[in-house]
């Protein structure tokens, strides 16, 4: 594996020699570490660590990308990596319909590290497969319950950038994250499930103090209990009502329907054939009311402790907070410095690659809520009639991303102010601007959580991104709820 001195030595000559063949090109190496330990039932399902390293080279030539990756980094391999992606793109170019423009971007030299506390990948690993340990025993004292997961996992991303404008940047980004699922079954059609802090875990940029900070054993009694109460609650019935999603739930929403569709690459048809294309097209920024007054959205890399926060995205644009809904109005995308120019714009930051081997391409970064006033539990009790849904469970949305339907693990009803009755299957539906425009109150920064996706899933081929979602929960007028009976 190259040292550090070799990174640099690829990297400056691509940067160079880069302007002789092409007409931008830039150079990326990346280092992934990561580790995750899995127990089921308290016995070690997997321990798995795996270090991934190599660099990838960018070439824009007459108009059309060139790109390719190597496992290694040398000078040699550097030369070969630059000839090949130069070869594709000259290629590409007699293809090409319209060329390549991109937005202007500010020549940085400059680092970027995550904040870290507690090395993860210095903990020992038996004091972090003994804590998942206690978390499982924990979890079965409550009797009745007879399925526990427990996991944790960390990632360290090491990045080298070099461009033939003259940027020079490094970057430590580092990952941790955790948590458990409890349930209880009778039979295959009898079971139940909660998650915590929300299923899949919860993930942050940050060291082990994230796993120490979460508390994981303040909550499994709570969580167990729920998980049996589920086991004979019924589902959610089929109504029109006032909804309050968790805001772990919420995030969901908010990734599924903001964050999707306001990907320019997308909204311009790069993800038609995949995962479809957006009603949110450029003629409609300005203009259209995506939702209420009080919404309003941002992309923010610099956020504290978010999956999606960073110094510089994968083509050297600086991480920067901007808005994309503002009081409701559609102002911006998730952009590259290709799509923003299409458009006239700076790009927004969001062009990143799963790994070296890998194009970037535009992802979400932190997608952020605005917070508003007042605790959930004030909410509830401003609620005369309702339900309140926590947790994802399920989602689906159709390929413009503008009908869904979200289920969560479980579901109150509220009456006169008041949780009530339990149920399970909470489901509900709508469509994306009408839903937005829905939204009467959100709650305040004391309940506002940024809640970590390690999985987004997108292009092809595939690659699996790390994005976040801040929100505190909120709630929206007259939502259809539950399933036919």
């Amino acid at each position: 594996m190259a040292d550090l001195v070799q990174i640099e030595k690829a990297g400056a000559f691509v940067a160079n020699e880069g302007r002789r063949v092409a007409d931008y090109a830039d150079f990326r190496s990346v280092r992934i570490t990561s580790e995750s330990i899995d127990l089921s039932g308290g016995a070690i399902d997997k321990v798995d660590r795996t270090v991934s390293f190599g660099f990838a080279v960018r070439v824009l030539v007459r108009g059309a990308w060139g790109f390719a990756a190597f496992p290694d980094c040398d000078l040699a391999s550097a030369e070969a990596a630059l000839n090949e992606a130069a070869a594709i793109a000259r290629a590409s170019a007699k293809l090409m319909a319209e060329p390549v423009v991109l937005a202007p971007v500010v020549v940085v030299k400059d680092e970027y590290q995550t904040p870290v506390q507690i090395d993860p990948f210095a903990k020992p690993l038996k004091e972090k497969i003994d804590y998942l340990t206690s978390l499982d025993a924990l979890l079965r004292q409550t009797e009745g319950i007879n399925r526990s997961t427990t996991s944790m996992s960390f990632r360290r991303e090491e990045k080298w950038f070099y461009s033939t404008e003259g940027s020079v940047i490094t970057q430590t980004i580092v990952h941790s994250g955790g948590g458990f699922t409890v349930g209880s079954m009778k039979s295959r059609r009898e079971m139940s499930e909660r998650s915590y802090p929300t299923s899949g875990g919860q993930h942050k940029a940050g060291g082990y103090e994230i796993i120490e900070a979460m508390k994981l054993d303040d909550a499994c009694e709570e969580m167990a209990q729920q998980a049996l109460a589920l086991l004979t609650a019924p589902p959610l019935p089929e109504q029109t009502t006032d909804l309050i999603l968790s805001s772990d739930l919420l995030s969901l929403q908010i990734h599924e329907s903001i964050g999707h569709p306001l990907e320019l690459d997308r909204v311009f048809g790069a993800e038609r054939n995949f995962s479809g294309t957006s009603f949110a097209t450029p003629d409609k920024r300005g203009t259209l009311k995506y939702g209420s007054d009080i919404v309003t959205v941002t992309t923010d890399p610099t956020a504290t402790g978010g999956l999606g926060t960073y110094g510089y995205d994968d083509e050297g644009v600086p991480a920067q907070r901007v808005a994309m809904i503002d009081k409701g109005v559609l102002v911006n995308y998730l952009s590259s410095r290709e799509t923003a120019a299409r458009l006239g714009l700076e790009s927004t930051g969001a062009m990143r690659a799963e790994s070296w081997a890998d194009l970037p391409l535009v992802r979400m970064t932190n997608t952020n809520l605005a917070p508003g006033s007042g605790t959930l539990e004030e909410l509830i009790a401003d609620t005369e009639r309702g339900v309140l849904i926590q947790t994802p469970a399920s989602w689906t949305i159709d390929d413009k991303r503008e009908n869904f339907q979200l289920g969560g693990e479980i579901a109150w009803e509220i009456v006169n102010g008041k949780r009530g009755q339990i149920y399970s299957a909470g489901v509900y539906s709508g469509n994306t601007v009408e839903f937005w425009n829905s939204c009467d109150r959100i709650c305040g920064a004391e309940e506002w959580k940024l809640w970590g996706t390690p999985n987004c899933g997108k292009g092809q081929p595939g690659q699996n991104m790390r994005t976040a979602q801040g929100t505190a929960p909120a709630r929206f007028r007259e939502i259809n709820v539950g399933q036919p009976a």
